[in-house]
């Protein structure tokens, strides 16, 4: 009876398989058809072959089919699909790589992934899915090898599951929302290789059970992640260790001594961390280590005399930290040594003088040290050095004459040393560079009549002791923006050759001994947003055609003896914001109309012939105040009957100028009022208000004002429902991007590249006017500094310093630099209500949104994400920003 039974059993079990063998392709057809319903939105024709009449399914494109017409895989790299994966995904019992990377998917993931008997490969990367990871039960993902889920907005906590699948390898759950700890059941995937959980928001210690992987490989578990604790010293017993980042998350202590039992590890990242005490001289013993970054930590002492057995290594980062002593002169012996960067710590002593010598060093920099001697002559032996970064220091002498023949060059940052001698002439004709920085040395001699450069963004030789005058060969650059040759003792004519950089955003010439004209070419770079002449000795009138420079936001040219008018025309440029022309020979009457409303007084002082507004309670025209631009001489008796008569003819006209005064005055607000309601007013809300825009605009009264600058003009407004607020207009384009977002796309009004208000403004726009997001998220930033320290972002802190250059000084230059106490001295008093905690983390996102190079700073989406989750870690900057700096 039982042996009937069992081929009964084995009979239909044999007829099941052939009735799937016979209908697998109708499913297949069927699933196909529902999965492009579920992923494809609307007029995408990503799957347009995909043909529900076609028989022919395994020729649609990314189906891959076996010799039995089954689908073994799915592959969707970079195919914009924008819906969702569907539950049918499981009736594709065959699939063994499904690949949907880069798609713009949304929702949760079906759990009936996790049931498929043969999947192997799972690649969901680089979407938007959503959600809890699926739950996987026991017998889950039996097959499954690879998991890359990696840059998706799945949240919850980490799926425990995953830990039960026998066969996986390969676990990538990085970029995500992930919260709560590291599951000590991850200690169990005795398979697993690569374990990434990189980019979340973990919590709690970094279990000492992960030792138990003991085919590790790979590990990636920091960045946004925020453990209490350090460094399990347990670590150290991960043998076939190959990688391990765990930068950026919040790990204090010292590092463990044990690290330097990983005889196969080639990359070790802790950077962006607390970690204190020495560096271990045990790392001394991990001899395939090509790359160690322990940047930006709390490191002290010294560099450790093992390292000199780091044959392999390629990359020595440990910049910003307290790290002391001098810089050992094994570390110039590396042979393998590309990339060397110690900035911002306590090194003393000189640079070893065989530095490059190894014929490998690609990148240098040692700035914000205490750095003596000169510079090594043969950083560039081998022809191949692209970043050399020395500056702020103590280093003298020369510039070594070899560095001019570096073509190799890219960048140049010398500045704020005691350099002496003359600027090798080559380093002004390197093919490459894109930043020539000497300023603040004792550099002397000509400028070189050769000067050329498709790269070079930025000249900057401000406070040497430079002679001679500007050759014509400076028009030679196509990408400068940013020419800063002022505080020297350069003299001669500005050449019109200047006329050429259309690129040019930044010319400061000031302080030096320059004579002539301003040339009327200058006028051509369109581009300029700052022109600096000041304390020169330059002659003739302000060019005409100034009003041409759109986005010219400063325009210094006090302390020359430039003579003649002010443009009239100059009352139309809506971009600027400081007009210095203080202590000229300038004649006339000062512009009543457009910026020259809120100019300072103090910028049209030292011209006894300028008369009028700003200057009418001082210099009222036809009071002897130069209204047709004479200087009052003239023949005595002339001048004796002027002053016989002077007096009673003052007070007839004042007697008729008070009504007449008054007169004017009233049909002046009558105009005004009457072109203000022509406009049409449009009023955007961003959230629920108790006011209308009528009544907004019965508060833009003179009387109402209660601040003015170059960013507009503010108003107090008392709504009718007893809201008090502050109504400010739009004299730029908002700061990070309002008012464009406001601007309508048929309207009429000119939109310049330049965006924001003075202070808030990135110091890319300085330079480039090359503006994106990140721009953005400098404004949002500033605007969080104002909110710290109670501070407006410019005023108060001194000449050219803004609020984030007086909150980095300030907080740099305490012994606190990195404790919540130096973030207290920049803090508003009035926020000692407010938990220390949030201050911190709100100071920390700023001053990451702050960051001077663009690339260093977060997105929006991840600002959003640290405000949101206090505790969670600045973001690090990508290693290949770390090295551009």
């Amino acid at each position: 009876m039982k042996a009937h039974l069992s081929l009964l059993v084995l009979f239909f079990s044999v007829a099941f398989l052939f009735y799937l063998a016979a209908s697998d392709g109708d499913a297949g057809l069927e699933a196909l058809i529902k999965l492009k319903a579920a992923m494809v939105a609307p007029g995408s024709s990503a799957l347009g072959n995909w043909d529900p009449v076609s028989a022919d399914y395994c020729s649609f494109s990314g189906v891959t089919c076996d010799e039995n017409s089954r689908v073994v895989a799915l592959n969707f790299t970079g195919v914009q699909l924008n819906g969702t994966l569907p539950p049918e995904i499981g009736i594709l019992s065959g699939l063994v790589n499904l690949t949907v990377s880069c798609s713009g998917l949304v929702g949760p993931l079906p759990v009936e992934l996790a049931a498929l008997p043969s999947l192997r490969l799972l690649n969901v990367s680089n979407n938007n899915f959503s959600g809890a990871f699926p739950h996987v039960g026991p017998g889950g993902f039996p097959t499954l090898e690879v998991i890359d889920a990696y840059n998706n907005n799945f949240s919850g906590r980490l799926p425990l599951g995953l830990a039960a699948a026998p066969r996986l390898r390969y676990l990538h759950l990085g970029g995500n929302y992930f919260n709560g700890r590291i599951p000590e059941e991850y200690s169990d995937i005795k398979n697993l290789e690569y374990l990434a959980l990189n980019g979340n928001s973990l919590t709690g210690r970094v279990p000492a059970s992960l030792s138990r992987l003991s085919k590790l490989k790979e590990m990636y578990i920091g960045y946004y992640n925020t453990y209490v604790g350090g460094i399990p010293p347990e670590l150290g017993m991960l043998s076939t260790l190959v990688r391990l980042d765990m930068a950026g998350c919040g790990l204090s202590g010292p590092i463990p001594a044990s690290l330097g039992s990983l005889k196969h590890l080639d990359t070790l990242f802790l950077q962006i961390n607390r970690l204190s005490g020495p560096i271990p001289p045990e790392l001394g013993g991990l001899s395939m280590l090509k790359s160690l970054d322990l940047s930006i930590n709390e490191l002290t002492g010294e560099v450790p005399e093992s390292f000199a057995e780091l044959k392999e290594l390629k990359l020595l980062s440990l910049f910003r930290n307290h790290l002391r002593g001098a810089i050992p002169p094994f570390v110039a012996e590396l042979p393998n040594l590309e990339v060397l960067q110690l900035w911002e710590n306590n090194f003393t002593m000189q640079l070893p003088e065989s530095l490059g010598r190894n014929g490998r060093l690609l990148k240098l920099d040692m700035a914000s040290n205490r750095i003596t001697g000169t510079i090594p002559p043969d950083l560039c032996a081998s022809g191949r050095l692209e970043t050399l970064v020395l500056m702020e220091n103590g280093l003298f002498g020369p510039i070594p004459e070899k560095l001019g023949e570096c073509k190799s060059l890219t960048r140049v940052r010398l500045g704020k040393n005691f350099l002496n001698g003359p600027i090798p002439a080559g380093l002004f004709d390197l093919p490459s560079n894109d930043m020539l920085e000497l300023n603040e040395n004792f550099l002397s001699g000509d400028l070189p009549p050769v000067i050329a450069g498709d790269k070079l963004g930025m000249l900057a030789l401000s406070n040497n002791l430079i002679t001679g005058t500007i050759p014509p060969a400076i028009g030679s650059l196509p990408a400068l923006q940013n020419l800063a040759l002022d505080s020297n003792q350069i003299s001669g004519t500005i050449p019109p050759e200047i006329g050429q950089l259309k690129q040019l955003s930044k010319l400061n010439l000031s302080g030096n001994s320059l004579s002539g004209d301003i040339p009327v070419n200058l006028t051509r770079c369109s581009s300029l947003v700052m022109i600096d002449l000041s304390r020169n000795n330059l002659t003739g009138a302000i060019p005409e055609r100034i009003p041409a420079l759109q986005i010219l936001n400063t325009l210094n040219l006090s302390r020359n003896q430039i003579s003649g008018g002010i443009p009239p025309e100059m009352q139309r440029m809506r971009s600027l914001t400081i007009f210095d022309l203080s202590y000229n020979r300038l004649a006339g009457v000062i512009p009543a109309q457009g910026q020259f409303l809120v100019f300072n007084e103090s910028w049209f002082m030292g011209n006894p012939g300028l008369c009028g507004p700003p200057l009418h309670a001082r210099y009222p025209c036809g009071a002897g105040g130069g209204g047709d631009g004479s200087s009052g001489e003239g023949h005595p008796r002339q001048r004796r009957w002027d002053a016989k008569r002077a007096l009673p003819l003052a007070g007839l006209a004042a007697a008729a100028g008070v009504p007449l005064a008054a007169a004017a005055a009233k049909g002046w607000r009558r105009w005004r009022e009457r072109k203000g309601r022509s406009k049409a007013w449009k009023m955007t809300a961003f959230q629920r208000l108790d006011f209308t825009v009528e009544d907004v605009m019965e508060c833009l009264k003179d009387d109402n004002v209660i601040g003015k600058g170059g960013a507009g003009i503010v108003y107090r407004g008392s709504m009718a429902c007893g809201t008090e607020v502050a109504i400010k207009r739009l004299a730029h384009v908002a700061d990070f991007g309002l008012a464009k977002f406001l601007h309508h796309p048929g309207a009429s009004e000119c939109v310049s590249s330049i965006a924001g208000s003075y202070g808030y403004i990135a110091p890319e726009y300085a330079y480039t006017l090359r503006v994106d997001e990140k721009s953005d998220v400098y404004s949002f930033g500033v605007v969080l500094l104002e909110l710290i320290t109670g501070r407006r972002p410019v005023g108060g802190f001194g000449d050219g310093v803004d609020i984030v250059r007086w909150v980095r000084k300030t907080v740099l230059e305490t012994a606190e630099a990195t404790d919540s106490a130096a973030i207290l001295l920049v803090a508003d008093k009035r926020l000692t209500e407010t938990p220390l905690d949030l201050i911190t983390n709100l100071f920390k996102v700023a001053m990451l949104c702050v960051e001077e190079q663009s690339t260093a700073r977060p997105t929006m989406r991840e600002v959003v994400h640290m405000l949101s989750n206090p505790k969670s870690p600045p973001p690090p900057p990508p290693l290949t920003d770390l090295l551009s700096l």
